[in-house]
């Protein structure tokens, strides 16, 4: 049982693992998407949301900090620079996990892991809907409960002539 097992070692010594996810954070903030297995994934959103937390505030602590995970010159600057724009009002929830099938290798489950702020089609087409009519859940409210009055009210065959009533006249002729 993995009772109170918080970190997902990944089959590698604690010096491999960190070294892996400083590699996987430091593509990932300069790539803004990266294809990986699943489990990779979910331990790397655990090691880089706090560091794009951290990234918010540009000083020269919070810096040397994220620079002591990621060990990249360059992805510490485009973090604090580019990204850090970007995320200034979001509260958390800076990656995204999509799931894209199964590896053909070896069957493991594969995924893309990529920044929310930088996917410019789910921008767009989010933007497209905020622009469009209100959304709600509910199902049709008053609009269709008078549609649905009117339409009981009035006969159903109004101008036609009864076919029922039309046998029912040859039949008594007979």
């Amino acid at each position: 049982m993995r009772h109170g097992k918080k970190v997902n070692h990944l089959g590698r010594t604690a010096s491999h693992r960190k070294a892996m996810l400083s590699n996987m954070a430091a593509s990932l903030i300069l790539h803004k998407r990266i294809s990986t297995t699943v489990a990779k994934a979910k331990a790397l959103r655990k090691y880089v949301e706090p560091l794009l937390t951290k990234s918010k505030s540009d000083t020269t602590h919070a810096r040397r900090t994220v620079f002591a995970y990621l060990q990249d010159k360059e992805s510490v600057k485009e973090l604090f620079d580019t990204v850090a724009e970007k995320i200034a009002t979001r509260p958390g929830g800076y990656t995204r996990i999509l799931k894209t099938g199964y590896r053909i290798g070896d069957n493991a489950e594969m995924c893309v892991i990529e920044l929310v702020d930088f996917n410019e089609d789910m921008l767009a087409s989010s933007a497209a809907t905020a622009a469009g009519a209100k959304k709600t859940r509910r199902r049709g409210g008053k609009k269709k409960a008078t549609d649905t009055t009117e339409a009981t009210s009035a006969p159903e065959n109004a101008g036609a002539p009864d076919v029922e009533s039309d046998k029912d006249e040859t039949k008594s002729a007979e």
